[in-house]
């Protein structure tokens, strides 16, 4: 496809610099940061690759969260985001297609009747999940029978799981896999639930770098730039190259 790249770095850009807002929290995604603060890791990388390939330099913009970066997608505050593509978020924000994946799966009590992902989702249950995060949308667009018990940050939702004695705790796999080493007779469901799908996402108004970037994220997993980066920094078999659209 043949693009007008002088209209797509407009649209991106109003001084040759591109902003990326980078979520801090995933840490699949942000392996390290510099001694300034600059961060590290695949999403970063997916943004110098695409300032490189549009000719712009690059400002990395660091969030806590994914819910704060989705609720500046209306405040000029970044040009493109790297979080997960979820219909929510996608009200505001156009989402390319996902260059990798992380899945998302329950962690319960070693005793307990749930024995597999169809069980969490029963009448008297209640889920503990970190509120806004791509695998907490899901849960509140799809969870019909039991209660889920949001709070604001991955930690916070892991006490509330411990503490109120909560039947399951939703997160990412990786991620769980480490609490479930801290939490006394516990164990992780088989399966998942979901698969966070993470993008790059633009402004709805960006009409030609919409298509441009759908494009690039192609390209970069055709290419093998996506598994590389994996393997890079280290988190092969934990983040997935997501498949072609």
């Amino acid at each position: 496809m043949n693009y007008n790249i002088a209209k797509i770095r407009n649209e991106l850009s109003a001084n040759g610099v591109l902003r990326a807002a980078i979520n801090m929290s995933n840490f699949l995604l942000v392996t390290d940061k510099k001694e300034d603060g600059t961060p590290i890791g695949v999403s970063p990388d997916m943004a110098h690759e695409l300032a490189k390939d549009l000719n712009l330099k690059l400002e990395l913009i660091p969030y806590s969260s994914p819910g704060e970066i989705a609720d500046d997608a209306d405040k000029n505050k970044w040009d493109i985001c790297n979080i997960g593509a979820e219909p929510q978020r996608a009200e505001k924000i156009y989402f390319s297609s996902a260059y990798a994946e992380i899945q998302a799966t329950y962690l319960v009590k070693s005793n307990s009747t749930i024995s597999d992902i169809e069980d969490v989702d029963m009448d008297g249950k209640t889920i503990s999940v970190a509120d806004r995060t791509a695998y907490g949308l899901w849960l509140e667009r799809n969870i019909k029978n039991a209660k889920l018990l949001t709070i604001d940050g991955v930690e916070k939702s892991v006490d509330n799981f411990i503490n109120k004695n909560l039947d399951a705790l939703a997160g990412l796999r990786p991620q769980l896999i480490e609490t479930v080493k801290t939490i006394k007779d516990s164990k992780l469901l088989e399966g998942y639930f979901m698969s966070v799908q993470q993008a790059i996402g633009t402004s709805k108004e960006n009409t030609e770098a919409s298509k441009y970037i759908a494009d690039f994220v192609e390209n970069m997993k055709v290419s093998g730039f996506v598994k590389k980066l994996i393997l890079k920094h280290k988190v092969d078999g934990k983040l997935s190259v997501a498949k072609l659209a």
